[in-house]
């Protein structure tokens, strides 16, 4: 039984590196992910670092999934995503994708009555921003523009430009967004409204 234990741990190391290099993550990117420091992470994948639990709870909540699951390492990862909301400014976030460092897709939900009273605060970042509104309606600021994205409807964007996101009227809002690396579109362009011709 010890051997096996033994034999478990032995190979965590190089199924770490494995999974890191399937998913095309950086030890940089999973470092800044995980909280564990670059160098900490290269011993481990090495096999010259145990893994921990100390270690192990942030890789599998990086890589979303559970601890028994990223030490067995399946031949096949089981590609469901167990999302883990939380909550921001009262809006709930559900992260729809497991990949540090490449595009991410989240589920957002805006309660009713959210923004009542609260100005917007427009903020930048790096990136590239790709929106679609499920139920609701969606204010978005963007620049100096104010409008307002009903259900169906898509906006992206530069997220070097200040944008911010509240609730248009007092009803909850849910909308999609894939939040991509700067320079990296997430989608085509769409130009398509509702009660609109599409586009040949």
């Amino acid at each position: 039984m010890h051997d096996d234990l033994d034999g478990v741990l032995a190979a965590v190391g190089p199924r770490m590196r494995e999974l890191r290099l399937r998913r095309g993550i950086t030890l940089t990117a999973l470092s800044e992910a995980t909280g564990i420091t670059v160098s900490t992470l290269s011993r481990l994948e090495s096999g010259v670092r145990k893994p921990g639990l100390e270690l192990l709870l942030p890789l599998a909540r990086t890589y979303r999934m559970p601890v028994e699951e990223l030490i067995g390492a399946p031949a096949d990862v089981d590609p469901r995503v167990y999302p883990q909301p939380f909550t921001r400014n009262g809006m709930t976030v559900v992260p729809l994708t497991r990949k540090p460092g490449g595009p991410q897709a989240f589920k957002h939900i805006l309660p009713a009555g959210l923004t009542d009273g609260r100005e917007p605060d427009p903020r930048a970042h790096e990136g590239y921003h790709w929106l679609y509104v499920l139920r609701g309606r969606l204010r978005v600021v963007l620049g100096d523009r104010d409008f307002v994205l009903a259900e169906g409807e898509v906006a992206e964007f530069d997220t070097h430009l200040p944008h911010w996101f509240g609730n248009a009227d007092d009803r909850a809002v849910e909308f999609l967004s894939i939040l991509g690396p700067q320079g990296e579109r997430v989608h085509i362009r769409a130009s398509y409204r509702p009660g609109e011709p599409r586009p040949s």
